[in-house]
């Protein structure tokens, strides 16, 4: 199911064989990069694990200003920014095929490193910043 999404997520015009191509690719080689991993399909779901957040912001109007008001994240939206992050990352990197960079992506995000990660906790930061406007959320 998890795959699924990851597929979908990576598919243009519908060329869903292509994408499928590239996403067993990026997890062969993967779990290639991390031998130490017994299954390979732990290692993207634990790299979606890393990437899932728990708090983001959310813009919220009061009195003719906007206030970005710290909320908690559903699971299934946690699910899907995490994916979103996972290939938005993984196609920002340039000079290399996608399944090499989807690959780098799921292993940098299983080590707890790379872009995805760093997004989640820039996500995390500016919640933490805006605590004081918590109050708004409904």
């Amino acid at each position: 199911m998890l795959a699924t999404k990851i597929i979908n997520k990576l598919m243009y015009s519908g060329k869903r064989n292509l994408a499928q191509q590239i996403f067993y690719e990026a997890i062969d080689i993967a779990h290639k990069r991390l031998p130490d991993v017994v299954d390979a399909a732990e290692i993207f779901n634990k790299a979606i694990e890393n990437a899932k957040p728990m708090v983001e912001v959310r813009s919220k109007r009061v009195g003719g200003a906007n206030y970005q008001v710290p909320r908690e994240v559903r699971r299934n939206r946690q699910q899907s920014l995490a994916i979103r992050w996972l290939v938005d990352n993984a196609r920002k990197k340039k000079g290399k095929p996608m399944a090499k960079r989807l690959a780098e992506e799921f292993a940098d995000a299983y080590s707890g490193t790379g872009a995805s990660v760093q997004w989640k906790e820039q996500v995390h930061k500016m919640a933490e910043a805006n605590k004081a406007y918590a109050h708004y959320a409904n």
